[in-house]
């Protein structure tokens, strides 16, 4: 067995089959395509494949927590106005709030930035039966402390450290060796980028600005940063093929049409969650005997 395989195999996780399946060393953000492909079902037929899904994954999360022997981490980057919230309630709203968690990570706080860059998405992982959610996640430190290195200076990194020409390959090794070891102890790991195009997006601000509903989303910085777009799309586009593993998969999904990323994100969960043979746990004989026997008193007991 191959070095490369070693987690993914002993621990029974396998990437999907996907085309938005991101192999590392050949992903391209320009080639990378934010709308679904020609064929592809329309609005109606995605909302009810969607429905389909989450009561699947509705029924595979209660196993999860009962066999609990395993945690989901879906990890969701993009640009603004792509849907990170809007497709991470759609996925997961059958779900047992007590089985889910899900955590967004803004701009880190000064007890955050007192330890290395891992540690505050670290201590927000999901438990063994459980199925947690980052919005963002620590890949905001390849992203968009690559876009914007002057943020680094609030970081106490070691002196020297920013000019080390090797700093960013670093950081991709810790991403790298930090997940492995989480799937390694089982933590299965979806990684999502959903790839909204620039005028896409630039449609959605004005939405927001235009409907009196939408105005609470609207932030002037995030027009700010469309500024900095081909910087952004260069850091997605080394990020995800240095990081992107067979246990540790990315998935570069079209966002351009909500209705088709809602459905296309819930089938790699809801398939990935099938290929882990998820089971009840078995009662023994003991514990049936003593079960047999709870059942014979309480048979017995009159109203």
């Amino acid at each position: 067995m191959s070095k490369s395989k070693d987690a993914q195999e002993k621990n029974g996780f396998k990437a999907v089959d996907s085309p938005y399946l991101v192999a590392a060393g050949d992903f391209k953000t320009g080639k990378a395509p934010t709308t679904p492909p020609k064929g592809s079902p329309g609005e109606d037929e995605c909302k009810k494949q969607l429905e389909k899904l989450v009561g699947k994954l509705d029924t595979l999360q209660k196993i999860l927590y009962a066999h609990d022997h395993r945690a989901v981490l879906l990890v969701f980057q993009a640009m603004d106005a792509a849907g990170k919230d809007s497709t991470i309630r759609a996925v997961l709203t059958g779900v047992n709030p007590s089985g889910c968690q899900v955590y967004s990570f803004k701009q880190p706080s000064k007890e955050e930035l007192q330890h290395d860059f891992l540690w505050r998405t670290t201590r927000c992982l999901p438990e063994s039966g459980r199925i947690g959610v980052f919005n963002r996640s620590h890949y905001e430190e390849v992203l968009i402390t690559r876009v914007h290195p002057e943020l680094l200076d609030a970081e106490k990194l070691p002196d020297g450290s920013e000019g080390d020409p090797d700093f960013w390959e670093h950081r991709y090794a810790s991403i790298r060796d930090h997940e492995k070891h989480l799937v390694r102890n089982g933590t299965v790991i979806l990684k999502f980028w959903l790839n909204v195009s620039k005028e896409e997006q630039r449609r959605r601000f004005l939405s927001r600005l235009e409907e009196p509903e939408k105005n609470w989303k609207f932030e002037a910085s995030d027009v700010a940063e469309r500024g900095y777009w081909k910087q952004y799309m260069a850091a997605y586009e080394e990020a995800l093929n240095e990081t992107s593993r067979p246990w540790a998969p990315w998935y570069a999904i079209p966002a351009d049409d909500k209705p088709f990323m809602r459905m296309t994100v819930a089938d790699i969960v809801v398939r990935t969650l099938e290929g882990l043979d998820l089971k009840y746990p078995k009662v023994g004989k003991d514990e049936r005997a003593r079960f047999d026997a709870i059942r014979k008193k309480l048979e017995s007991e009159k109203d």
